[in-house]
């Protein structure tokens, strides 16, 4: 019997459309003679559905009619149950759709790139691909990844971080601490969001403020950041897990502007959207061979920091000026996986995702070798008393 692959793909969050790319592409990359490929499209309402037309990725021009071509499934929160119901029970037989083995999730943003669906893959127990619920979480915000980079001695541009709360009781004094601490021009983003979205430069107190209400719209939290005049931006991807890892060659995206948009990303800065493998950029970048070893180590460093597990992509930003090298952000579920990273370095496509269940299995494996519970009922240790001593809360 084959493997079965569950794809979870769509979800809640602002790059739901490059979640469906990234995941058509990754579908048709799975070796058919070795997996079976379950898709399982989350729509924009949060509803899951299932159906051979969730394939064809010219489908989704039309989400409501592709919805009628499928059925809607869900996953009971239980460990161990690893099958998939149909939503609506039929009148003769079992509402068991399938059974799935192990799930790549490439839901990219809020919602399902940040640890809250990697948390209901935990609570079942099965098999996924990609970082783990506090990895995740931890590469999503912004604000707590670069905590934890600078913690580690991973040099990351000079920032500040406030709440949209905080911005509307005291935005004065938040600005006066931005223009004497970071000094224009600063990068304004959603702590939590991916593929520029919510991102603006501000050159002055009036963009500034313009940027910060922009950002507002997108996460409660705010950050800051010093931006580099004359930049280049380099990518690295990662592949492993936090003990074994290896890293791709190095790409320059080519950008429009002052930094990269969600245009330059998926669009190529045109219309027809294929992923990030539409942007335009020069592979391997063009650089000394000491800075690309260098940056290499940095992004390896930043996925081993974090813990991360899959296929991550790391950000750099190398100032032209002085040739420093700052971490801007790690991206654990990277749009089109990366796997045009991993060409260059080697690996096709499909090996890649042969690797991503290989090390969920491994995951997996391992963890089952750890102590989950202890065989003990602390409450029959207060039998024929009035309550068990030195609990919580209970006087003795």
């Amino acid at each position: 019997m084959k493997t079965n692959i569950g794809v979870f793909f769509g979800g809640r969050s602002t790059e739901h459309e490059i979640s469906v790319i990234s995941a058509s592409q990754a579908m048709h990359a799975i070796d058919r003679q070795k997996y079976d490929v379950t898709p399982i499209y989350i729509a924009k309402d949060g509803k899951w559905y299932t159906g051979d037309a969730l394939f064809d990725v010219s489908n989704y021009r039309d989400i409501p009619g592709l919805i009628k071509r499928c059925r809607q499934v869900y996953m009971r929160p239980e460990t161990g149950n690893f099958n998939l119901y149909l939503s609506k029970k039929p009148f003769l037989g079992s509402d068991i759709l399938t059974n799935l083995h192990v799930v790549i999730p490439v839901l990219h943003g809020s919602n399902g790139e940040d640890g809250t669906f990697e948390g209901v893959l935990e609570t079942i127990g099965i098999p996924y691909a990609g970082c783990n619920t506090l990895a995740s979480a931890n590469g999503m915000d912004k604000i707590t990844m670069k905590m934890i980079l600078q913690s580690a001695g991973i040099p990351v541009v000079d920032y500040t971080w406030f709440t949209d709360k905080e911005w509307q009781a005291k935005r004065d004094s938040i600005i006066e601490k931005i223009e004497s601490s970071l000094h224009y021009p600063v990068i304004v983003k959603p702590a939590n969001l991916g593929s520029s979205v919510g991102i603006g430069a501000a050159a002055d107190r009036e963009q500034l403020i313009e940027r910060v209400n922009d950002a507002r719209r997108y996460s409660t939290r705010i950050i800051v950041e010093h931006l580099v005049r004359n930049l280049q931006e380099i990518n690295c991807s990662v592949l492993g897990d936090s003990d074994e890892y290896a890293a791709s060659v190095l790409e320059e995206p080519i950008k429009t502007g002052e930094f990269l948009t969600y245009e330059d990303k998926y669009m190529g800065g045109s219309k027809g959207a294929k992923g990030m493998q539409a942007s335009q950029k020069r592979i391997p970048a063009e650089l000394p061979t000491e800075m690309t070893e260098r940056i290499q180590h940095l992004a390896a460093e930043t996925f081993r920091v974090l813990s991360c597990h899959g296929v991550s992509r790391v950000d750099v930003i190398v100032d032209r000026d002085t040739n420093e090298i700052y971490v801007n952000e790690i991206n654990t579920i990277p749009g089109s996986l990366s796997f045009y990273l991993w060409e260059a370095t080697g690996i096709t496509f499909p090996q890649l995702m042969d690797r991503l269940v290989t090390l969920a299995l491994k995951r997996r494996r391992e963890l089952a070798q750890k102590t989950q519970t202890y065989d003990a009922n602390i409450f029959a240790l207060g039998k024929g008393t009035k309550g068990v001593k030195g609990a919580k809360g209970v006087k003795a």
